[in-house]
């Protein structure tokens, strides 16, 4: 026995069908970059490089320090306990990398430290 449809169900099919297309037309079209479409340093995207850039300007343990707090959320104890330092240390480092980032962003240079 074959199954009828009725009115309804070609109703339905039809408005799905519709949506469907509508979808489609409102997504973005995929293009592919060429080398030459990199874009301006004054997006969003200028902000992600700089920031880059500043990490590697610090110090190992500084940088290794605020990627411990920052992206893996950990403690400052946690820190001072991977690594091997008191949690003074690891507060002086996330201080001092921080000022150097900010430096660096603003367009400064960061103040030198005085060595007795």
């Amino acid at each position: 026995m074959a199954a009828k449809c009725g009115a309804g169900s070609t109703t339905i099919l039809t408005n799905l069908n519709r949506n469907r297309l509508r979808s489609l037309s409102r997504r973005p079209t995929l293009t592919t970059l060429d080398e030459n479409d990199a874009p301006d340093m004054a997006g969003p995207e200028a902000g992600g490089r700089d920031i880059e850039r500043a990490l590697a300007t610090l110090v190992e343990d500084q940088r290794t320090a605020l990627l411990l707090v920052v992206l893996e959320g950990l403690t400052y104890r946690e820190v001072a306990e991977v690594q091997g330092v008191p949690i003074g240390t690891v507060m002086s480092r996330l201080a001092r990398a921080r000022a150097q980032i900010k430096a660096f962003l603003d367009g400064t240079r960061p103040a030198l430290r005085r060595i007795k």
